[in-house]
């Protein structure tokens, strides 16, 4: 009977959980979160700040005539020409959104409920194309287009995937249609940027 009474005498209870200290892990994790929150949202506002330099975005003409193409989806942003993760937050050109496109003459205008809208005149255009990607945006070969277009003395790509991405062509054709002596301004454009 020793082995009994020696087996019973080396058993210990449970050990009772420390609230204290739980509750300061989980303390110090929220507060953890929040500074990084903070701290990425006073960067995005940086951002911003560094590119105060851009000018306004033009509005909208009052008549802007007959529609060539339009479309509706999701914008995905605007980055500086040629450079894919240098995204451009001024103006609020950095908040996704839907979007509704439609291309006339005039130019392209971008309606974003939620966001704000944004007009690009046909002179500032200087190209369009299906690539796979824009920041915070990967997508298939060919799923997104992206718009160049001039503002001030800066080259913007702007990233649209629309609801039937088989648009997507057409409108690659028509800008590059409508832009036609702009196509070889963006050579001298970019070599002016370097």
């Amino acid at each position: 009977m020793t082995p009994f009474i020696t087996l019973a005498a080396e058993r210990e209870s449970q050990e009772v959980t420390d609230w204290a200290a739980r509750l300061g892990w989980v303390v110090g994790l929220v507060l953890l979160i929040g500074l990084v929150y903070w701290l990425m949202r006073e960067g995005w506002k940086w951002r911003g700040t560094l590119q105060s330099d851009l000018p306004e975005l033009p509005e909208p003409p009052a008549d802007p005539g007959p529609a060539r193409l339009t479309a509706a989806g999701r914008y995905h942003g605007s980055t500086t020409a040629g450079q894919w993760l240098d995204r451009i937050v001024a103006h609020g050109l950095g908040t996704r959104s839907r979007a509704e496109l439609t291309l006339t003459d005039q130019g392209l205008a971008v309606v974003r409920p939620g966001a704000r809208d944004f007009f690009v005149p046909a002179a500032e255009l200087r190209g369009a194309r299906l690539d796979k990607g824009i920041a915070g945006k990967v997508l298939t070969e060919g799923g997104l287009l992206v718009i160049t277009w001039r503002h001030g003395d800066k080259l913007i790509d702007s990233g649209f995937r629309f609801d039937h991405a088989a648009e997507h062509p057409a409108w690659t054709a028509a800008i590059d249609t409508l832009t036609g002596d702009n196509a070889v301004a963006v050579q001298h454009d970019q070599e002016g940027q370097r």
